[in-house]
Formats: C-alpha cells, structure tokens, sequence
C-alpha cells in the first residue's frame, strides 16, 4: 500500500513551487514498513494521522509543503540506529526534524520522506558546573538547556528568537548563529563532542568533552552544518559559557548607514569585552512590528537604528563604559537619539522590536527571506539595490540583522507568493552576493531552497568533495534527499 496525503491546497507543494524537481527512486511505504515501525518504536509513536502530519509536512513560513505519511518519534539513540537501518536496506527516504522552526525548507519532506522526529531525544544527560560542560540528547529545546545552565550561573552559547520551541540538534545541524555570535562565537566552536546515527543505522560516538582533543580528523565537525544530510544527531555535548551578572541594552537612532558602521566600529574599540551584541534595523523593519504587531519605539522615529548589548561582570563598570561611548558618539553627531537600560523588563521589550521582526513580516502576507552574508562596506546596499529593482511589487522592503558579524537579513513580503516577483528576486540577490564573495547563507544554512546556488559561495572542486563525502556516508542518498547539495544535471 502506498501512503500519501495532501495538505492545505492554499500551499503548493514544494517540489513545484520554488523549481521542479524529479522525485528520486525512493521506494514508498508500505503496511509491512509501518507495522515494523511500530514493533520498534510502539504503536504510539508512528503516526499515520492526517491532521498531525499536515503539521510536520510544513515549514514555519507556511511556504513549504511536503507529502509525508508516516511520522516517527523515537525515544533513544537505539531507537533510531534500528529505524535507519530498516530505511537504509528498503531505500525509504528520511527527514530528520527538530522544532521544525528552519527557513530554507531543511527540515520538511519535498515529497513523500518519512519524517523522524527528534522531541522525544529530551534527556540532559549531564553538567559539569566546573567545566560547564553540558551534555544532552539532540531533542532538548535550546531555552530549557539555558534554564537548565543558568541553575548553575552559566548560559547557553547560542540565543535566537526560536529558542522556546527549536532544538539543540537541529541548531548544531543548521550550524545556528543567533543574536550573540559576536560575543561566543559559532557552534563549531562551541560543541565539544556529538553523536550522530548514519544512514545505515550505525551509531558514530564522537560524544568527547575534551576541549584538547588532536587525535585524528575531527570528524564532528561534518555534521555542524550538514542539515542532517550525513547523519542523524542525537546527543551533543557543548561548552556552555559563564553567565554574566549584568546586561545593558541601548537602543540608538542614527541618520545614515555611514554613521551606523561608525557606531560599529567605535563600539567594538570602546565597548570591546563587554560588547555582546551589534544588531541592526532600518526603519521599514521598525515600521513593521509598530503597525504589525502593536509594538511602541523607545525613540523617535528614524532611517536607521541599532540595538547594542553589553554583558559582564560589574554593573558599574559595564555602564560606565557604555555612557562614555554614548557621550562621545552623541557629541560628534554620530548618533541622533537612544536609550540605555539595564532593566530586565525593558531590556526584553527593547530585544522584542528586533527578535519580532520576523513575525511582524508575516502579517503582511508572503514573505521572501534572505539570509546572507556581506562585506560590511556593501551591507545596505543590496537593500536599496532590491528597493530600486522591485519598486511597488512587493509591499515591503526592509534589512536586519546581526551587523557584528555582517550577517544581513533581506526581507520583501507581497499579499501572496507570485511568480514574476520570485522571478525579479532570485537568482539576482544570489548573484549580487556572490559578486561581493559573500556567502549566500549567513545562518539558516542552504536546506531546498538554496542548494542550487552554492557554487556562488563554493568552489567546485568544494562542492565535488561535498558530493563524495555524502555518497560515502549515505551511499543510498536516504537521508534528508533533495537538500544541501545541487540537483545533479
């Protein structure tokens, strides 16, 4: 029997709507496969029921929709090496998923793939409040790991707006930056050990938490990043970071993006170890969750905006620095208008205007999201370049993001998706990116939706080896298929 069902017509399915693409000899589902399942995993766990499939077969966005029948949800790392194996000698296709909170489409069938659901891999297995060592299963959500670290004055090294609903191996899977990249760094700095389950069901223990550790290839950097193409994730272990005793936010409204890579570069001499946090909004990205979302400004309306985060030791001191640098930037004309606090209310109010952004797009329709990374020197230009290029088509164009690390996000909605608005947009930013040698993913990773752009940031030599290690670790392509790496032509 094969098993296949159709979700919400108002969403195309993926694999017609952005570029077509051919479904691979994959073979279907079928009563036997189902019935194996649930020797394994209990009747429970393998869901057959339209209306919770309809959730695990779309993104976020609500732009990506696969056809999925079968949802899986194991409880241990065993659990998924028997469930792999099965799929790998029957040739059945596998999605990995977390939260399912991912923007490229990384995380949803494109056609017919069994889901396997990582929620119910939620143990803390250990912390060391001397190292600060955390180790877990891959289905732990980020925000209770943080609530879990912070019992021990200690945090979690990735903070994003998804955090009360994504997963840490989803996050090590996509490579996660966040908000607070500046200060702590990436994941593959920050993730000690993992353990990942191949596609043919063997289990690779990688699960060290050794800072030191040069014995070999460091093979778990292979699946920081690699969106689940080579391996399941099921148990991490990551370097948390001390927590600090204070946090300031200043919200700043500036004239120019001349002025605003001024603030950048002044902050980052004056505010230096305490500095955290540099993100960045245009107005049209403030305009939005005001009217979207019912959001007030701290400030005064103005072209630009910046929100700055410092984090230490000593409140006094952590203040003093940021009202010298204020004063001095005020002074020269640099900034026009801002707002420090170190309340706790008003310190998530002001985070809200920048991490809500995202909603708020929503509100106006369809969204098309680009997540990449420039030079600082060109980081607004794609904005007004697009603004220029789309003129009245879309009903907004605005740019985000963590300029501390030149991480923009480009954002254009329309009441609906339409085609010829798609066709102006990609692959021109694409393009426009890789004259500039940026990268056209910054942090969402490349998913569906990017994975025929790659050769924009990668050489081909890079993208030839990609392709080899990934038929060396999934020889039969089952795991996550049609994502990451180019369609073959």
């Amino acid at each position: 029997m094969r098993l296949l069902r159709i979700f919400n017509k108002k969403v195309k399915f993926s694999s017609i709507r952005y570029y077509s693409v051919v479904r691979q000899g994959f073979e279907y589902v079928n009563e036997d496969d189902v019935n194996y399942f649930k020797s394994v995993l209990g009747e429970r766990n393998v869901i057959t029921d339209e209306e919770e499939l309809a959730i695990v077969n779309t993104d976020w966005l609500k732009t990506m929709k696969g056809s999925s029948g079968v949802l899986l949800q194991p409880s241990c790392p065993s659990e998924v090496s028997k469930v792999l194996s099965y799929c790998n000698s029957r040739r059945l296709a596998v999605v990995p998923q977390g939260g399912n909170t991912g923007l490229v489409g990384g995380s949803v069938p494109i056609f017919d793939e069994i889901v396997l659901s990582t929620k119910r891999l939620n143990k803390i297995l250990s912390l060391d409040p001397v190292t600060g060592i955390l180790s877990c299963e891959s289905g732990c959500i980020l925000e209770a790991l943080d609530n879990k670290a912070a019992e021990y004055d200690l945090m979690m090294p990735l903070d994003l707006g998804a955090k009360g609903s994504c997963h840490i191996g989803g996050n090590v899977a996509t490579n996660a930056g966040g908000i607070r990249l500046l200060r702590y760094g990436n994941l593959h700095g920050s993730i000690l050990g993992l353990e990942a389950v191949l596609a043919n069901g063997e289990r690779l223990d990688m699960m060290t938490t050794n800072k030191k550790d040069n014995t070999g290839y460091d093979l778990k950097h292979l699946f920081v990043g690699s969106e689940g193409t080579l391996g399941i994730i099921t148990k991490v272990a990551v370097q948390c970071a001390q927590r600090p005793n204070s946090f300031h936010v200043a919200f700043l409204g500036l004239e120019s993006f001349e002025n605003v890579l001024k603030t950048v570069q002044s902050a980052k001499q004056s505010l230096n170890e305490i500095l955290s946090s540099c993100e960045f909004m245009d107005d049209e990205s403030m305009e939005c969750v005001t009217k979207n979302l019912g959001l007030r400004l701290p400030i005064q309306r103005h072209p630009f905006y910046m929100l700055l985060e410092t984090s230490g030791s000593s409140s006094y001191h952590d203040e003093e620095k940021l009202n010298d640098f204020l004063e001095k930037s005020f002074n020269s004309g640099v900034i026009l208008d801002g707002t420090l606090t170190g309340e706790p209310s008003k310190i998530k109010d002001m985070w809200a205007l920048r991490e809500r952004i995202a909603e708020g797009l929503l509100r106006d329709g369809y969204c098309y999201k680009y997540d990449v990374s420039v030079p600082l020197s060109k980081f607004y230009d794609l904005v007004t370049d697009m603004r220029e290029r789309l003129g009245s088509s879309v009903v907004r164009c605005c740019g985000y993001g963590h300029l501390g690390d030149g991480n923009l996000h480009l954002n254009l909605t329309g009441e609906i998706f339409d085609p010829d608005v798609f066709a102006l947009i990609e692959p021109y930013v694409y393009e426009r990116v890789g004259d500039w040698k940026g990268s056209i993913s910054a942090e969402h990773g490349l998913g569906y939706k990017k994975r025929n752009y790659i050769h924009l940031s990668k050489s081909q030599s890079a993208i030839s080896l990609m392709q080899q290690l990934k038929s060396l670790l999934d020889p039969n392509g089952i795991l996550n298929p049609y994502k990451v790496l180019p369609s073959f032509k």
